[in-house]
């Protein structure tokens, strides 16, 4: 019993690390995106488990491509991801603007849409669970769920792959306006205006490649463990 428990558990691993291989990647195959987009979920919802097992949070990954590209549903309580093939003309034409080329805005939709954000969503997803989401700290919300998806990925090892994600972000932001009035500071702006602001790509884009550089190189964080276990908590 205890060889044929061994060879299930092997067979687990093995599974959930192939349906991992392609994630960070542009996905042509909607059923392969949903499959491995679900594995990525189970593995956010059991860490977070295992630091609060009392907790029934317990929300769905879909395939539900809109003009707001990857985002989580609070009323249905899903994260709604992209298939590259669905997205509107002129959002692919932003991010060939922002990536520099065709190739370049496709390698960058499959790393952060594709990749870096699922986990992001989640994280608005227990905010959520817990009533601490709201427009009144949009700026902050954003901060938190970009800081908890990257300890996730740090933690399961796709380090790699977030500093490619950098290397874009850095490209990026150079390239995007700053949109912020003088005066007026990033946080307030975003706050005041979000809605606004989820309208157009590229002042979206400023605060949120702006916000994954910050975090990206802030080497006072914890791990993942360590932060969101004392956000379940409340502290």
């Amino acid at each position: 019993m205890k060889k044929i428990a061994l060879l299930v558990c092997l067979a687990f691993c093995v599974q959930h690390s192939f349906a991992q291989d392609k994630w960070f990647t542009l996905y042509t195959d909607s059923v392969g995106l949903v499959k491995d987009a679900n594995t990525v979920s189970d593995l956010f919802i059991a860490d977070i488990k295992k630091l609060a097992p009392d907790l029934k949070f317990n929300p769905t990954t879909i395939l539900h491509t809109t003009p707001y590209l990857i985002y989580y549903d609070e009323r249905e309580k899903t994260a709604n991801i992209p298939l590259w093939e669905q997205v509107l003309p002129e959002l692919k034409g932003f991010t060939y603007k922002v990536a520099g080329s065709e190739e370049g805005g496709r390698q960058m939709f499959g790393l952060f849409f594709n990749g870096f954000y699922l986990p992001h969503e989640l994280g608005h997803g227990i905010q959520h669970f817990l009533g601490k989401s709201g427009i009144s700290g949009s700026f902050d919300n954003e901060y938190l769920a970009n800081t908890i998806s990257m300890l996730f990925w740090k933690k399961h090892g796709r380090q790699k792959e977030l500093d490619s994600c950098y290397a874009y972000a850095k490209t990026m932001y150079a390239t995007l306006p700053n949109p912020v009035p003088t005066g007026k500071t990033i946080e307030a702006y975003f706050t005041e205006n979000y809605e606004a602001a989820t309208r157009d790509p590229f002042v979206y884009g400023y605060m949120q490649f702006g916000q994954f550089i910050k975090i990206y190189e802030d080497k006072s964080l914890p791990d993942f463990d360590g932060f969101v276990g004392k956000y379940l908590s409340g502290q």
